[in-house]
């Protein structure tokens, strides 16, 4: 587990042996079941993970009970409740396991720990965090801008192992459209090859 984790922090930053060693004797292991919650509403999000096994996804039910997902977290993606972790907050969203999953937590404390004893690590967090920033400005401009036919269209030409582990549900519920809409797009598709 630990060493996806070492791989990962590789390709953002340069550490020493001891220095990547010290940070990921930090994280705790953690296995979830498939439907069960790392993170539900109401709560104070109290961990930064790194996903080692399974799939997770990041969701919002609105005022109708209408659920939205802001994102899938698969092997070697990072998964958080920012908003409430940063503020400590009680969150709006959920964490729930698609499959039986394995995640590495790091919680506030020791991330700050590391902030101040591995001058590096807050570099890490920078780099990670300018990433997302600019993955969520791309999704939005996407969601105003593109049909709903092209957002389908390039989620599964970007993700097309995730679109195999997701149900059309998910998928929808990702894409801010219905089930029935998604089925629709997929029939079109189908029909044009």
């Amino acid at each position: 587990m630990i060493e996806f984790l070492k791989k990962n922090i590789a390709g953002h930053i340069s550490l020493s042996d001891q220095e990547l060693t010290d940070f990921c004797a930090l994280f705790q292991n953690k296995s979830i079941k498939k439907k069960a919650f790392l993170l539900k509403e109401g709560e104070v999000c109290k961990f930064e993970g790194f996903v080692t096994k399974g799939l997770f996804r990041v969701y919002h039910i609105d005022a109708n009970g209408f659920e939205q997902i802001l994102y899938f977290a698969t092997e070697n993606w990072w998964i958080t409740d920012i908003d409430s972790f940063t503020n400590e907050k009680p969150s709006q969203l959920f964490i729930q396991a698609l499959d039986d999953s394995e995640v590495l937590l790091i919680t506030k404390k020791e991330k700050e720990f590391a902030y101040q004893n591995l001058p590096e690590i807050e570099k890490l967090f920078r780099i990670m965090t300018q990433k997302k920033h600019v993955a969520l400005q791309r999704r939005m401009i996407d969601n105003l801008s593109k049909t709903a036919e092209q957002r389908y269209l390039e989620f599964s030409e970007k993700y097309p192992q995730l679109i195999l582990r997701l149900s059309n549900i998910q998928i929808a519920a990702y894409l801010g459209i219905t089930n029935v809409f998604l089925s629709n797009i997929r029939h079109k598709i189908a029909k044009k090859k």
